[in-house]
């Protein structure tokens, strides 16, 4: 049987079942041909096939149709991804998981609810604000990202120094592996077990590469009641990184904390400048800024931002940013995605350059170290710096997973080429100073392969371990150990 006729023949199986939700049509393809990953503007890559399930029974029909055929499967959710992660560059049927985006059950006496996968993040609140609940996972791009998109991707939350990331929340969920079975990992609603292996930490950050999670079961937490948020210059990085670490240390809940570079600084004051036709009142000497919330009752929260003043002010010699203006503004980037249309450097800038990151992890006390590195590689491989951010994703520590964000010309092939390079050596720096290569954006099809520098002879293990999920390697394939960009 030719290429040709494989498709042909498994795309009438599909549509047996799924009628007209699997279809081979170019236009419906090409909307799934790419994500937000840095690449060449005419660069396409398009799925053979195009399925939009409605459940696990669905997805698990699917997959046996893949394995007869052996074609490549690859789920599909928000596409906001930034490392290639649902590219289909290898063909195949595409997953759209969207379909599936149903509540199946809200318990608030065990603070839990259980969804599929393709639910989005934003909607999810939605349904359980009605019971004074939500979802903590909040990553910037929650009105698209989906629950199963957190799980395989493991992205940032702006409230992960308080409640960590996705396996945080996550207590169950249903996968449909490589092998066309529908299995659940976990431990129920309990919060965490001590029985058999853990098997559900496995598809957090597995891209897809295991199987597609259909269903989730995740805690969830009272909505507080009040929230302020704040902000401090420091003179140095370390400085700021610092005081969080004191904060924190003193007892205080911090709920979401953020450190920025000057630069990263400057798209803040320009989005205030723009707004307010003024320059914000923050000195010279500023080589950070820290954004801190704190949430709960109103008392706790005052009584919380005075305790964090006498820290951050009387012992590291903050400087508080009087212009609240400007603090809103940034939350509005953050967490309310309120922009302004046409005078903000994102997201419009992105009519002209697109954005860019090395999403590299490095230990507290290297924090200069990296970003100086960051400095001295942007300009190596000519890329325009947006700055850097360092995130906490870990509750009650300084944990950084940092953006180091840049523009990048995706006009030429060299040019995007230039971004990976930049990727690359940073990536390497990272592992140099105890680090990792990636903390949010995950392998997709840019450091596979090359990530065995970080993970030696584990490398092995893990391939092992794709085998046993995705013995005919339909999974999305060509993720986690392939690289179109990178070579070690």
């Amino acid at each position: 049987m030719t290429d040709q006729e494989k498709l042909k023949a498994a795309l009438t199986e599909l549509q047996a079942f799924l009628g007209d939700r699997a279809t081979d049509s170019a236009i419906h393809r090409m909307a799934y041909s790419r994500d937000w990953s840095p690449r060449y503007k005419d660069m396409t890559d398009l799925p053979d096939i195009l399925v939009v399930p409605r459940n696990t029974e669905e997805v698990v029909q699917i997959v046996q149709v893949a394995l007869k055929y052996e074609l490549p499967v690859i789920p599909f959710a928000g596409g906001t991804g930034m490392g290639g992660g649902v590219v289909a560059w290898k063909g195949g049927i595409m997953v759209e998981t969207k379909g599936m985006n149903q509540v199946l059950e809200i318990d608030p006496a065990n603070m839990s609810v259980t969804v599929q996968a393709g639910i989005t993040i934003w909607e999810l609140n939605e349904r359980l604000a009605p019971y004074g609940l939500w979802l903590p996972h909040q990553p910037e791009s929650k009105r698209a990202c989906t629950i199963g998109a957190s799980i395989g991707c493991d992205n940032d939350s702006t409230f992960g120094v308080r409640y960590g990331k996705i396996l945080d929340c996550l207590t169950n969920a249903v996968v449909v592996t490589g092998r066309g079975e529908a299995v659940r990992l976990g431990h129920r609603k309990a919060s965490f077990s001590s029985t058999g292996y853990n098997l559900m930490h496995l598809l957090v950050a597995a891209e897809g590469t295991l199987g597609i999670v259909t269903e989730a079961t995740l805690r969830v937490v009272t909505l507080p009641k009040t929230r302020e948020v704040r902000a401090w210059v420091f003179r140095t990085l370390i400085d700021g990184a610092r005081a969080l670490e004191r904060t924190l240390a003193s007892g205080l809940s911090v709920e979401s904390a953020h450190l920025n570079c000057r630069r990263r600084l400057h798209f803040y004051t320009h989005a205030f400048r723009q707004k307010y036709g003024k320059e914000p009142e923050i000195p010279d000497w500023a080589e950070s800024i820290l954004f801190l919330s704190f949430a709960g009752d109103e008392d706790v929260v005052e009584f919380s931002l005075q305790k964090a003043r006498s820290i951050l002010e009387g012992e590291f010699h903050g400087e508080w940013v009087r212009e609240q203006e400007m603090v809103e503004g940034y939350w509005d980037s953050k967490h309310r995605l309120a922009f302004i249309p046409f005078k903000q450097k994102w997201p419009d800038s992105q009519r002209e350059k697109k954005f860019g990151a090395a999403d590299v992890g490095v230990p507290m006390g290297r924090l200069e170290e990296m970003y100086h590195a960051f400095l001295e590689i942007s300009a190596k491989y000519d890329q325009q710096i947006l700055g850097m951010t360092v995130y906490n994703e870990s509750p009650n520590k300084v944990s950084p997973s940092i953006s180091f964000a840049v523009f990048v010309d995706d006009s030429t092939e060299e040019t995007v080429q230039n971004f990976y390079r930049y990727v690359r050596e940073m990536s390497l720096k990272a592992v140099e100073l105890e680090g990792t290569m990636s903390t949010y954006i995950g392998d997709g099809d840019r450091l596979g392969g090359f990530n065995e520098l970080e993970h030696g002879l584990s490398f092995q293990y893990m391939k092992e371990l794709k085998a046993l999920f995705d013995p005919k390697n339909i999974m999305n394939p060509g993720k986690k150990f392939e690289s179109r960009w990178i070579q070690p």
